[in-house]
């Protein structure tokens, strides 16, 4: 779900534009690739995969009549918590309610449980994919829950590539995904971004001119609006051209949380062929980024392989936190939760403007930046007035944080760690009197590092 911070003024032409580029009349149904599509997609540890032999079964266990001897499950009447009520504001009103879980939500909450998430939840995500994506059920995809979003970006990227298979790694892009990449062996290849999103002229020439013998990439990984931590959005024209690539050179689509329509996931199902896109979502920036709540959606064979892994892994993702998640989503509604989110996005709106209001008092002339469309940071260039005016690297890790700030320069987004004058500030808890003199202090560092260049003001 989305972490952005307003709609953009484009997504209402953008939504109308989608019935002038349907491609395809066909039903769906006989346009989704079938599982047999993805043997070449799977990594080989995720085919060697097993089912854990007691968890395979657990469902069974909801089954009227049954009775188990199955599960080694603790006794309910031994656990010491005996009931729990949290307050939930409205997303509306603000008003708060209090919510006392029920003796069967606390008694589901506190026990194992399935491994792809509990149903009821699975089924509200289904619903939300439906009201957000217009994806239905039958459609030849899938749905489970992880602890996180991170946590299911590092099971499905493991489920798909091998080492010496090529990953396409949109950039810049958020830095915790290249550990995820880098541990299966693969190749990461960047490609490049600009205000517009994703360079789709410049990756139809790199896949074009691919070298003769290499393996042609199995995935790319993009987040197509509010990217962290640029903050920009792709265009429709790109997003386009970027599934017109997917299927003339075979590759799946990663798209990391990217809210507003219209997302790969949603425009794929007017593509000819249906089923290139793994979707990831997270809750943690709109409820609760301790609660860990993130869901995927993508291919079925996909979602079975992530489910193996993590019945060997974690076994599943807690219980506690899906029936708390599940209560208050259900007491919002689909409606109530896109208020909610719109009320988040008002929020980091109105943070993004003061930050930028002391960008412009303090670094005008110093630093160079477009205003983020979504997200919680500023992707921002030093102008240091270096012969290379390329990397910001020292500045920041050293002479900032002497100073006492503390910030990401823009080389840990870029896969191959290659030097750029950027920096990644986060404006998400600061109030403004901090803002201010984190700003006035890198002001200092600058001029004192154009001051070292003999950069004469």
């Amino acid at each position: 779900m989305p972490n952005d911070m307003d709609i953009p003024p484009s997504t209402s032409a953008l939504a109308q534009s989608l019935n002038a580029v349907k491609l395809s009349d066909s039903p769906l149904e006989s346009r989704v690739l079938p599982r047999e599509f993805y043997d070449l997609f799977l990594s080989e540890s995720s085919k060697r995969r097993i089912e854990d032999p007691i968890r395979a079964l657990l469902p069974l266990e909801d089954r009227p009549g049954l009775i188990s001897l199955l599960a080694g499950k603790p006794n309910v009447d031994t656990f010491p918590i005996t009931s729990m009520q949290f307050n939930l504001r409205d997303p509306v009103s603000s008003a708060e309610s209090t919510i006392v879980l029920t003796e069967g939500e606390l008694a589901k909450g506190l026990q194992y449980s399935s491994s792809a998430g509990i149903p009821d939840l699975l089924d509200w995500l289904v619903g939300l994919q439906e009201y957000n994506h217009g994806r239905k059920r039958g459609e030849g995809w899938g749905l489970c829950f992880g602890t996180g979003s991170s946590d299911l970006i590092y099971k499905a990227v493991n489920a798909l590539l091998d080492p010496g298979d090529v990953a396409l790694i949109e950039a810049p892009i958020y830095a915790g995904v290249f550990p995820v990449f880098h541990g299966t062996g693969c190749e990461m290849i960047e490609v490049r971004t600009d205000e517009h999103g994703t360079d789709a002229q410049g990756l139809r020439e790199m896949l074009e001119n691919w070298p003769a013998g290499k393996p042609k990439p199995k995935v790319l990984y993009t987040v197509p609006y509010g990217c962290n931590p640029t903050g920009m959005t792709s265009t429709l024209e790109r997003r386009l051209q970027v599934l017109e690539l997917a299927r003339e050179h075979n590759f799946l689509i990663l798209e990391g949380n990217a809210p507003r329509p219209p997302s790969y996931f949603t425009l794929e199902q007017d593509q000819p062929e249906v089923g290139r896109v793994v979707r990831f979502d997270s809750l943690s920036k709109v409820l609760s980024s301790g609660m860990r709540i993130g869901f995927i959606s993508a291919p079925q064979c996909i979602i079975d392989a992530v489910i193996l892994h993590t019945m060997t892994s974690n076994l599943q993702p807690p219980t506690l936190t899906q029936v708390i998640a599940l209560r208050l989503l259900r007491e919002w509604g689909y409606d109530g939760l896109r208020a909610h989110v719109e009320r988040v996005a008002q929020f980091y709106h109105a943070k993004r403007d003061v930050f930028e209001g002391l960008m412009r008092k303090h670094l005008d002339g110093l630093a160079e930046w477009a205003t983020p469309e979504a997200g919680m940071f500023f992707w921002f260039k030093l102008n240091l007035g270096d012969a290379a005016q390329g990397d910001s690297e020292a500045v920041i890790r050293t002479k900032a944080l002497e100073k006492g700030v503390l910030a990401l320069p823009g080389t840990v987004f870029h896969p191959g760690g290659r030097k750029t004058a950027y920096v990644r500030a986060s404006f998400s808890l600061l109030p403004e009197d901090q803002v201010e003199e984190a700003l006035r202090r890198l002001r200092e560092v600058i001029l004192e590092a154009r001051k070292e260049a003999g950069v004469t003001e």
